[in-house]
């Protein structure tokens, strides 16, 4: 979804270029290199944008929902670890950039979707995104939102990254994150809280195209992911007037589980082993916020999360 916004916005100013309108794309890379560290400095937000009504359609045609299962602190800044992927990280944008559920529910915070900053290089993709309250992942943009005195910030990171999109099929409980643990090591230096968030539905909006680990397909994604820093998941879904083939996604509903906070004391040169020690506690409190609400989501007694 993502990148077909960003292509359209690629060929509008392509179309600037080319065309009459030249003088146009000549200011804007001008405000593009006034602007450019705007995405690691807390973005630029806009409330008109976020409560845009289609993303109320949005919202509802899956429907996405979110569930607080404890208090968080506005006193604090946050660290939420968002699990899995998926193809569309649909729960991710539909509850902490868009609509007043996450507002409702935790009154005081303000949450920051972190995503590549290889999007902040797309002319005019990059204001909307921005506008929708998401911000660069780079270690510097992190350090921004986690810095903020008094408390009262909640970064959002997809854990899994664009390699975890690799493993989006319906019914895979496959996470990768046994080897990503700088997101530990952000909590730890700025003191902030862990939040494991695990959203049910994520990988039941698409169908993929069957690319095992160690099959060419697999390994031609995985090579074109180092080279372009994101992935290219084959996948198909609905059509607009029939259900057997199209790149609508399917009407599965989306739950999106905010589990409880992992105090965190601040540590501004922590250990390997004070990182691996944390680490494992946050996978322990991931694993047991599924259990937990597997039953609710038509998950199947005997799944569990597989950690790779």
């Amino acid at each position: 979804f993502l990148s077909l916004v960003a292509e359209f916005c690629c060929g509008f100013f392509v179309i600037l270029i080319l065309g009459n309108f030249w003088f146009l794309a000549v200011l804007y890379l001008l405000w593009l290199y006034l602007d450019w560290e705007t995405p690691c400095t807390g973005g630029r937000r806009s409330q008109w944008v976020r409560s845009w009504t289609v993303w109320k359609y949005f919202r509802e045609y899956f429907p996405i929902h979110l569930i607080k299962t404890s208090d968080l602190n506005p006193n604090h800044n946050y660290l939420l670890g968002f699990h899995p992927h998926g193809v569309l990280v649909a729960g991710a944008f539909g509850n902490f950039c868009t609509g007043p559920s996450f507002k409702n529910l935790f009154p005081g915070l303000t949450p920051y979707l972190h995503i590549m900053p290889i999007w902040f290089g797309c002319p005019f993709f990059r204001e909307y995104v921005m506008s929708a309250g998401m911000v660069s992942a780079s270690k510097e943009s992190v350090s921004y939102v986690l810095s903020n005195e008094g408390g009262g910030h909640a970064s959002v990171i997809v854990i899994g990254g664009a390699e975890e999109s690799l493993n989006a099929h319906p019914g895979s409980l496959t996470l990768n994150i046994l080897k990503r643990k700088g997101f530990i090591k952000m909590a730890l230096k700025h003191g902030a809280h862990l939040v494991p968030v695990f959203s049910f539905g994520e990988n039941e909006l698409f169908k993929q195209v069957a690319n095992p680990k160690g099959s060419w397909l697999r390994n031609v994604q995985e090579k074109l992911q180092k080279i372009m820093g994101f992935a290219l998941p084959l996948f198909h879904a609905r059509g607009v007037f029939q259900y057997s083939f199209g790149l609508i996604p399917y009407r599965q509903p989306i739950h999106t589980v905010v589990g409880s906070p992992i105090p965190v004391k601040r540590n501004l040169n922590p250990t390997t082993e004070e990182i691996e020690q944390l680490h494992a506690l946050y996978l322990q409190k991931l694993k047991k916020l599924f259990e937990e609400h597997k039953r609710n989501y038509g998950i199947p007694e005997h799944k569990s999360l597989i950690f790779e």
